[in-house]
């Protein structure tokens, strides 16, 4: 058993390259990963691999968005304890909301590129997501500007080239948090734990993510009432029926100065008005 004590998010290591005929040592920063313990009220609930790095908000934003909690101010003290062989977090929530946790904590390791590795029931996975009323569409320009600054905000993959990120918006563009993680519903789950910290409400921006859009980003996002949903690749069919249930805008292919809109396309104002968008079947049912 090898141990982690205290593990920083990059790490430079020395790595050799080579092209069959001829080598040479170099060294290169490599995106670091834990095993990310989230105890409530003294009861473990669930392991994630994580990079360890803003693990506060990451116990908030996984409090809200799988729905531990409703609110933030249901989330006492969050306490972050470093162990040898990874880190606890240790999160305080009222005793009525440890009980039902109970009957749903998930019995096996959440890989990093799993957002619901170990839930045992579909029901658990499938969560029904609340329905949004848009205030007022996006502009698209907004949506171009947030998706540059995101790429400025990656700190860490510029140095190992191997990181996801997530960031949340105004309405007119502007990055106001952005959190990066091996695990990109990690990372989203990472901002929404900023934002409830911080006070903001998530509903007056959105949020974009350097990855595929797939049916746990949007059901995280839906849960904070975050309106919009951009990513730089695809989302899945599921993910499409799930934001289209919920009310969302759901953006795929954010390159530059295009992007394909699959759900809520009034979401976002555009020179020309976009019409004859099918919606999908609604495979989800409607909630206040």
């Amino acid at each position: 058993m090898f141990e982690l004590g205290f593990v920083r998010p990059v790490k430079h290591r020395d790595f050799v390259r080579t092209g069959g005929k001829r080598t040479e040592s170099l060294t290169a920063g490599v995106a670091e990963e834990i095993p990310v313990a989230l105890v409530y009220n003294e009861a473990p609930h669930a392991v994630m691999m994580a990079t360890p790095a803003d693990l506060e908000d990451f116990a908030v934003g996984f409090t809200l968005s799988e729905q531990i909690v409703e609110n933030m101010s249901d989330i006492g003290n969050v306490l972050v304890v470093q162990r040898e062989e990874g880190t606890q977090l240790f999160i305080e929530i009222p005793e009525d909301a440890a009980r039902l946790l109970a009957c749903r904590s998930r019995g096996l390791v959440g890989r990093t590129g799993c957002g619901l590795c170990g839930v045992a029931l579909i029901g658990d996975a499938l969560r029904p997501v609340p329905t949004m009323v848009l205030r007022e569409p996006f502009d698209f320009d907004a949506v171009v500007r947030a998706e540059r600054e995101l790429q400025d905000a990656q700190r860490w993959n510029r140095e190992t080239g191997s990181m996801h990120a997530a960031a949340w918006a105004d309405r007119d563009g502007a990055v106001i948090v952005a959190r990066e993680d091996l695990g990109r519903h990690n990372a989203v789950d990472k901002v929404i734990g900023a934002l409830a910290r911080s006070g903001r409400d998530p509903s007056e921006g959105f949020l974009v993510v350097t990855s595929r859009a797939s049916y746990e980003l949007v059901q995280k996002a839906g849960v904070a009432r975050i309106p919009l949903l951009a990513a730089i690749s695809r989302p899945t069919g599921l993910a499409i029926r799930m934001a289209d249930a919920a009310g969302m805008t759901l953006v795929g292919l954010l390159r530059g100065h295009s992007a394909n809109i699959y759900s809520h396309p009034e979401g976002i104002q555009t020179e020309d008005a976009v019409t004859g968008l099918d919606s999908p079947p609604e495979y989800f049912p409607r909630c206040p």
